[in-house]
């Protein structure tokens, strides 16, 4: 059915109108007519169509007048001329002036069906690509990303600032902290939104044609170069150029790099000529980039063309307060995707998630997450739902924790069972396990160093 594609005819010849009517509503078309020019023009102005047709030549008002009008009117109207036989200049004009395409007298109903046909199959992409880009816009919209803390809300007010000017931004924290996501939050909340964002991960590509990969290459250039290639600063014009990873970018490539963020200026690899971009960079690293400078192993004029505005995202155990309610989103995002919409975690497994450090942060905790939900057989997930690993110290913590001072060996123990105990909210099957003993022998133990649950 095209009952979503609205259209207008106007024609001044009402039996061309009548008939363009009845095979366009028998098409499935939501149609609309006028004979009068004039009310075609107050017709566009209350109403928003998909297609127009009209007829070139009318009285009091042509279709090159509607046109304009529509075009003034900020309207995306995809509009069709009827021309009389042999009049090619109007029928060009009209093109040139942002008419969809055109139809000569006299045609047959399929020549126009067919048409309407193509400029329906265009707008129905068009409003796709535009739900996209808005739910795209939704996705990142800094205030989807999560956090309450204050850390993470001074991050979203920073954006809210920044979004909207041109200057460069450095993003710094650890891996899976979520650099990416604040990275197209700015992008999607700034003028260029409409504009591309391109993401370059500088550690995935080889040196030796990253140079190409930004900025583009002739036909030649080198073995291989079988065609001439646009670069990224060239894909990214008028948008944004992520650049992940800029600590691991060779040094050879910086100062090209350096050169294209003073001059706004690229030159394809094998070419002589320079290519205008306006393009805003926003670059992250897990690196630290002052230490790296001592070592000459970063540029200094590059980093500070770079760090213009910087955004340090912090670990996810330096925020706490934020896990409970990233661990609610996870659990819908997934819950939803594995068809599991009324599972939950349980207060003692959201106690023994925040009790974990989370080396790998944000990403780490979605992938437990996942992979829980993905496994899980309830509704509600317990701690004896949730991986082992997320419960056992490291032998080097613990080493360090009791090398500061002498104890009997039956301290040493009393200390590590009752960590593991409170690793698992108390729960004594997942702590035996854990401990590599049975549940007897770990009650027995919690009798003989008289372990009270805190």
């Amino acid at each position: 059915m095209r009952s979503d594609i609205s259209v207008l005819v106007v024609d001044d010849d009402v039996n061309m109108l009548a008939m363009l009517e009845k095979f366009l509503r028998r098409a499935g078309y939501s149609v609309q007519t006028t004979s009068d020019s004039v009310n075609a023009l107050a017709m566009v102005e209350e109403n928003q169509y998909d297609i127009i047709i009209t007829d070139i030549q009318m009285p009091r008002a042509t279709g090159m007048d509607l046109l304009k009008r529509v075009r003034d009117l900020g309207r995306d109207s995809m509009v069709v001329m009827i021309t009389a036989f042999g009049s090619v200049d109007s029928a060009v004009n009209a093109m040139k002036a942002g008419a969809y395409d055109y139809i000569s007298k006299p045609f047959n109903i399929d020549e126009i069906l067919a048409l309407l046909e193509r400029a329906t199959q265009q707008r129905r992409l068009e409003r796709e690509v535009e739900l996209l880009r808005q739910e795209v816009e939704k996705k990142y919209s800094f205030a989807n990303i999560i956090g309450k803390s204050k850390a993470m809300q001074d991050i979203f007010d920073l954006i809210q600032r920044i979004s909207h000017a041109r200057s460069n931004v450095l993003i710094t924290g650890k891996s899976g902290t979520g650099k990416e996501l604040i990275a197209k939050a700015i992008h999607y909340n700034s003028d260029r939104k409409a504009m591309p964002l391109v993401t370059v991960n500088c550690s995935a590509i080889p040196e030796s044609l990253l140079e190409s990969e930004l900025f583009g290459h002739e036909k030649g250039a080198f073995t291989g170069a079988v065609t001439s290639r646009r670069g990224l600063f060239e894909t990214a014009n008028g948008g944004t150029l992520f650049l992940d990873e800029i600590g691991d970018m060779p040094l050879g490539s910086q100062a090209k790099l350096l050169r294209v963020v003073e001059t706004g200026e690229v030159r394809p690899v094998g070419s002589d000529d320079v290519k205008k971009v306006d393009v805003r960079i926003i670059a992250a690293t897990h690196r630290d980039l002052k230490e790296l400078i001592k070592h000459d192993q970063f540029r200094e004029d590059l980093f500070y063309r770079l760090n213009v505005i910087s955004i340090l995202v912090p670990d996810l155990r330096e925020r706490p307060e934020d896990i409970p309610i990233l661990i609610d989103h996870f659990v819908k995002k997934y819950g939803e995707q594995f068809g599991k919409p009324s599972i939950r975690f349980s207060k003692e497994a959201i106690n023994c998630l925040m009790r974990y450090p989370w080396p790998g942060n944000v990403r780490e905790l979605e992938n437990v997450i996942e992979r829980t939900v993905a496994l899980s057989s309830v509704d509600v997930i317990d701690c004896r739902d949730l991986p082992d690993h997320l419960f056992q110290m490291k032998s080097t913590d613990m080493i360090e924790e009791l090398a500061s001072e002498s104890m009997p060996l039956s301290e040493i123990e009393k200390r590590y069972i009752m960590k593991i105990l409170q690793r698992t909210n108390w729960h004594q099957s997942k702590a035996a396990q854990i401990l590599g003993i049975d549940r007897k022998t770990l009650y027995r133990k919690i009798k003989e160093y008289n372990l009270i649950q805190s």
